[in-house]
């Protein structure tokens, strides 16, 4: 167990949904380490729009703190995060081996862990993501908490706008184990566990491959972006309704409509600072079963810049050409660096034929917490690519 909760009284502590003001001092806190090269200005600008794009509308962002149960809404709160409450799927399995209908069931992701410098070392950063299972998840019987430690006194008040998920994710960049452990009782066990953190890299040629593509493609603008996700959000639930069994896994995924993949597009072109005349690109051959397309951001902290596929749809005849496409748009913005996200197993060698290299990263982890009934070892995440980063 972390001895750090000797050195402070954890249970005088609790989670609390931040004030307007709390939230404007975790921005001013959180501009130090995230700025993104962006003005103290410019950031909280940002994440003021951020806060009221549709992905965070109707309280489906918030930002919690962990304060004094007594003064819950001081400013001198030690740790803070944020929450977006999502759409996801949920996919059973039988006992003779099939699969029943994919669900629809609420599900979070996490983001902007912080704890004061000065504050670190204390226990303060595990505590709260500990506290954070019992305000994401349901407290009834058929959500799987444990009983609440009575060593961390009462529990967390349960908010309206949270709770009742079957899963939430985080993505870390500190290793695996810190997040892992950090589970919704004293035990250093039951915490979110890592899973697919795949990528495959292109450099991308100064000049246009010998490729024939054809004229049936069209780029997407942003105001195209939100009628591609609807319509990937069908294909999602086809593809995940007919991927076969594997024992007893439950597969689950988030959506990327309503907002959630638009989200890293605004993000990235905020005032400009990325210049871009399309962020996706879609093939047209009246194909409805097996469509072709993708959509991206892009990742302008590393030099050279980097463009992030977000989502991707392709068959292994299809993908040529789209990975022309991808790298088409990269180099019209003078991007020399294409990468994505645990590609289908049937991509993957065709994206090495292509000259994608696929290794395991060590930034950005994908870890996730179940919070049904079973173990979290027997879930399987898949669509786990880069639209629904937080």
């Amino acid at each position: 167990m972390d001895n750090s909760q000797d050195k402070v009284n954890l249970s005088a502590l609790s989670l609390f949904v931040a004030t307007p003001a709390q939230t404007k001092a975790s921005h001013k806190r959180t501009w130090t380490q995230w700025n993104d090269g962006l003005t103290e200005e410019q950031y909280i600008k940002r994440e003021t729009l951020v806060g009221e794009m549709e992905h965070a509308a109707n309280s489906r962002l918030i930002t919690w703190v962990l304060v004094p149960r007594d003064n819950p809404t001081t400013l001198d709160f030690v740790s803070s995060c944020e929450t977006f409450r999502r759409r996801g799927l949920v996919v059973y399995s039988r006992p003779n081996g099939n699969r029943n209908e994919p669900q629809e069931v609420t599900c979070y992701g996490i983001a902007s862990v912080y704890v004061r410098p000065s504050e670190r070392g204390n226990g303060y950063a595990s505590h709260m993501m500990r506290l954070l299972h019992w305000v994401l998840s349901g407290r009834t019987a058929e959500y799987n908490l444990p009983e609440f430690p009575a060593e961390w006194g009462a529990p967390p008040p349960e908010v309206e706008s949270a709770g009742k998920g079957l899963f939430s994710v985080l993505y870390s960049d500190i290793g695996e184990e810190f997040y892992k452990k950090s589970g919704p009782a004293l035990t250093e066990t039951g915490g979110w566990e890592v899973r697919d953190y795949i990528s495959t890299v292109w450099e991308v040629p100064p000049q246009p491959s010998n490729l024939e593509t054809d004229g049936s493609w069209t780029w997407l603008k942003q105001k195209d972006l939100d009628r591609l996700w609807a319509m990937d959000v069908e294909h999602i639930k086809r593809n995940i309704a007919a991927m076969p069994t594997s024992g007893s896994s439950t597969l689950v995924t988030f959506l990327p409509d309503q907002g959630v993949g638009f989200f890293q597009v605004i993000r990235t072109a905020f005032e400009g600072l990325v210049s871009m005349d399309s962020w996706g690109v879609e093939k047209n051959d009246g194909n409805i079963d097996q469509p072709t397309y993708a959509t991206w951001s892009v990742d302008r902290l590393v030099h050279p810049r980097k463009l992030l596929v977000t989502r991707i749809m392709a068959t292994e005849s299809t993908f040529p050409g789209l990975v022309e496409k991808i790298q088409r748009a990269a180099r019209e913005s003078g991007i020399r660096k294409v990468e994505a996200w645990n590609l289908p197993e049937s991509l993957t060698g065709v994206a090495e034929q292509l000259g994608g290299t696929t290794f395991e990263r060590d930034e950005h982890l994908p870890t996730i917490k179940w919070y049904g009934k079973g173990d979290t070892t027997d879930i399987k995440w898949v669509f786990n690519e880069r639209f629904c980063w937080c």
